[in-house]
């Protein structure tokens, strides 16, 4: 037998170039009439190439036919049962019935989740929380533009969609923990149920203004993680060619603040020619024409922004009540158990000095309170 290969292996043939074959003739034998035979016994149905995408190993897909009935169909927050004080600070997306009512979002098939958010509020539960957070303070903001359209798909899925403005955010110190810009991003952070993170590109990489905001969030305050076991949908546009660097980089922030990254991520090219112009309001035909302005474009980047908010909407649907299971960890089981049998340790340390004390002292006395203790 050849030292280095047991009779039984085999070469595939069809992966294997003619010299290679003679090379491996020279230095394994035995491997090497392995695959004689396997040439041998090839058939003429034997693809050259082979299953090179390995398709017969792909479960068979489910379709999910569009339902019609949900056509138009939105569960967004109507402005009589939402808080107007919530509205106005942190949904900036929102727009006028008349124009959402008829907007590129309304139109989109989005059945099948709306159906789990329908059914999910149904049987009692909350409406997801979400917090989206976007890299720029530019008056015309490519990422605020980005993230206004990903809310607007949230918001018609029935979530409560919560944007963060960085404005005043003062840059990360030991000192501004209580300022009340750093406090509202950690507690909503806290409140939510998943993020969304919106960052240009600037020279290569995600932003300061985007990465300040995670810099503020803590891994942990006391026993509150306000990030961990959240979802997260991450996306970016640029002002050149198509990139993934910034996307890439907020993936492995997800990761290090425990947070659950969907797979799919929407990365915009040269960002200024993906949306409108923007339009006056007191322009009222145009402004409808042009859905209020300001709107990503029909393009394949836009399918893809939606193919993002659909996926991060069920995962977060289906992760939400198994929030907690998330969280435990083996690691911080036995950490917490080391803690209570230290405590339990000392407790019982102190217990016992205490009675060896009250024993010594009355060992040294021969009457107490009338009482002779030599003789307890």
């Amino acid at each position: 037998m050849d030292r280095h290969f047991p009779h039984s292996f085999h070469l595939p043939a069809h992966m294997v170039p003619g010299l290679l074959l003679r090379n491996a003739a020279r230095a394994y034998p035995s491997a090497y009439l392995g695959v004689s035979r396997n040439l041998a016994t090839m058939t003429a149905t034997t693809r050259v190439n082979g299953d090179l995408n390995n398709t017969e190993v792909l479960r068979k897909p489910v379709e999910f036919a569009p339902d019609h009935a949900y056509s138009g169909k939105t569960l967004a927050i109507p402005e009589t049962e939402d808080d107007s004080t919530i509205r106005a600070r942190y949904r900036p997306f929102v727009q006028r019935p008349d124009v959402a009512r008829n907007d590129w979002v309304s139109k989109l098939e989005l059945s099948t989740a709306l159906k789990m958010a329908e059914a999910d509020m149904r049987d009692g539960g909350e409406r997801l929380k979400v917090l989206v957070l976007f890299g720029s303070l530019r008056q015309r903001s490519y990422s605020r533009l980005l993230a206004f359209e990903s809310a607007r798909i949230l918001f018609r899925l029935g979530c409560d969609v919560r944007i963060y403005d960085p404005t005043a955010l003062p840059v990360k110190d030991d000192v501004h923990h209580d300022d009340p810009k750093v406090q509202e991003l950690r507690n909503l952070s806290r409140w939510s149920d998943g993020h969304v993170w919106v960052s240009p590109e600037q020279h290569g990489n995600l932003t300061a203004v985007f990465k300040n905001q995670i810099d503020w969030i803590p891994l942990s305050t006391g026993s509150v993680r306000p990030t961990q076991g959240r979802t997260l949908a991450i996306a970016q546009v640029s002002g050149g060619s198509q990139s993934f660097n910034t996307v890439n980089s907020l993936r492995m922030l997800g990761r290090w603040m425990r947070m659950f990254t969907i797979p799919n991520q929407s990365s915009v090219p040269k960002a200024y020619t993906q949306f409108t112009d923007e339009r006056d309001s007191g322009d009222d035909p145009a402004y409808l024409e042009a859905e209020g302005g300001s709107r990503l474009m029909p393009s394949g980047n836009r399918d893809r922004l939606v193919d993002c908010m659909e996926e991060f909407m069920k995962y977060t649907l289906v992760m939400r009540d198994h929030f907690d299971l998330f969280n435990d960890r083996f690691s911080e089981r036995s950490e917490r158990e080391a803690k209570r049998a230290r405590e339990q340790s000392s407790t019982e340390a102190k217990e016992k000095a205490g009675q060896e004390g009250n024993a010594k002292t009355l060992g040294g006395k021969e009457v107490v309170n009338g009482v002779d203790v030599n003789g307890i």
